[in-house]
């Protein structure tokens, strides 16, 4: 089979198009022919090293895993004997977790996975790019315990975690107000912010508003700057934080009324499904900027790292 293979840390030219062996699955596994995937800011990052204690868990000198990607859709070739919730042909989509492996033609995975059935009214690369942000931003909105009437921004809400923030935000109850560039106030707007600062003309930490959760997608400000607008037992998201914005977060948690979340997410396969029925019932809508064939990976990372991307960058394998 084909795949999408990297075998030193670098810039995306490390990122080769290879033959490597089609995996079978297991007793208690699925095989995926995965029909989409999406590049995104966990690859890149993976890819790079960057920060450098990606390779305390993911190697060192070289990476231990070969093949990136996340996310996927597709339809299920074969089964394991020991399968019962699938069977061959169903379509799916869903996320590897720490398994990666996404960026091929074929994929297996454990039966209990992130795996649901693909949503019937969105193609297989819409399907594809919804797991990363979705799941990211419901694993943050669902801690942060977020409900109806509270006031909620989201920085960075043009990207693939803050445009599935803002509708979710939206579906929990909240007011939101989406902070992006000129050019995608257009988009927020249409995803249902219900206020859109445009960030080049306006600096929302000096407009007089304050917010009951400050959700930060891209790592965009300072938490000093966060915390002069967050009311009072409010909380600042950061699911893009660094090492030293974790130990920030963990010391203003300790020491204030304020908090603030960070850490590695966890998921499971009814937040898939919880995703899936949100899309069926048109309150979480796809977003994407660009598609790629696999072959032109490495184009699409070098476009995703730019950073300008409008909500995500979807790659289709045929």
């Amino acid at each position: 089979m084909k795949a999408i293979v990297y075998k030193k840390y670098g810039t995306p030219e490390v990122l080769k198009l290879n033959e490597v062996i089609k995996p079978m699955p297991h007793k208690n596994e699925i095989l995926l022919k995965i029909a989409a995937t999406a590049v995104n800011s966990g690859d890149i990052r993976l890819r790079k090293a960057d920060p450098f204690s990606i390779r305390l868990i993911f190697g060192l000198i070289k990476p231990k895993v070969n093949i990136l990607g996340s996310v996927f859709s597709g339809v299920i070739e074969s089964v394991g004997e020991d399968v019962i919730k699938f069977k061959v042909g169903d379509l799916v989509f869903g996320h590897t977790d720490m398994g990666f492996g996404a960026y091929a033609e074929y994929k297996c995975l454990p039966e209990k996975s992130s795996i649901a059935l693909k949503p019937a009214n969105i193609s297989h690369k819409e399907s594809a790019v919804i797991p990363f942000g979705g799941v990211t931003a419901l694993y943050f909105i669902r801690k942060a315990m977020i409900r109806p009437g509270q006031k909620v921004i989201v920085i960075g809400a043009s990207g693939a975690v803050g445009i599935a923030a803002v509708q979710l935000a939206k579906e929990f109850g909240a007011n939101v107000t989406g902070v992006c560039s000129t050019k995608n106030i257009a988009l927020v707007k249409s995803i249902g912010a219900d206020n859109v600062i445009d960030y080049t003309m306006d600096d929302f930490t000096m407009n007089g508003e304050t917010y009951d959760v400050i959700f930060d997608t891209v790592k965009a400000i300072s938490l000093s700057r966060s915390l002069k607008v967050l009311n009072k037992d409010g909380i600042v998201i950061l699911s893009a934080a660094g090492i030293s914005e974790m130990l920030q977060g963990i010391w203003i948690s300790l020491t204030s009324t304020k908090k603030v979340i960070t850490g590695i997410i966890s998921h499971k396969a009814e937040d898939i499904i919880f995703l899936k029925e949100l899309i069926e019932s048109d309150k979480l809508k796809p977003v994407i900027d660009k598609t790629y064939p696999l072959e032109k990976m490495s184009e699409a990372h070098v476009y995703v790292e730019k950073g300008h991307k409008k909500g995500n960058v979807a790659i289709e394998i045929q």
